[in-house]
């Protein structure tokens, strides 16, 4: 008998747009990288967009396996933002309300960062916060989640077993 993965739903804020992942995530961390906290901002510029960070600045973030992600409703409504024209990241937008739904690259990790505010349901919770030199707001931090200056070294190395595992056709 065959075991059923768990799925996990995201939506745009008005509906229109609805992404699926399967199975359990790679991890969840909220980043406060410049370029995170750049297209936060060029988001919030967009009349009635729905915000892309937390209050504190940072963005929330829950990895999936690209091969276990899907847009299943409002693809064409999807708009590829990049920071910079040479960067290999993208943010997926979905032009019907301005919500950013997920980042991907064009080359290189074998995931996708899924915004957690775009979740339907149980949000995974906040394992990592990483890229805190990066971090402008005086707020404290609202968890006990562990804290990295760059990427949390744990989570780079999950990310780095499941790549070899999928690399290996078990994942």
């Amino acid at each position: 008998m065959s075991q059923m993965l768990p799925v996990h739903v995201l939506r745009c804020a008005c509906g229109a747009v609805e992404c699926r992942a399967s199975g359990d995530p790679i991890g969840t961390a909220v980043c406060y990288c410049d370029d995170c906290q750049a297209a936060a901002h060029s988001l919030a510029e967009r009349p009635g967009a729905a915000p892309a960070a937390d209050e504190d600045g940072g963005t929330a973030l829950t990895l999936f396996h690209r091969k276990r992600f899907t847009c299943t409703r409002g693809a064409d409504r999807l708009e590829q933002v990049k920071l910079r024209s040479d960067s290999a990241t993208f943010r997926m937008i979905a032009t019907c309300c301005d919500s950013m739904m997920y980042l991907g690259f064009e080359r290189g990790p074998f995931w996708v960062s899924t915004l957690c505010n775009r979740f339907i349901g149980p949000v995974p919770p906040v394992e990592f916060r990483h890229m805190t030199r990066y971090r402008t707001s005086s707020f404290a931090y609202p968890d006990q989640a562990p804290r990295s200056k760059g990427f949390a070294p744990r989570f780079v190395g999950r990310t780095i077993k499941v790549g070899l595992l999928s690399l290996l056709g078990r994942y």
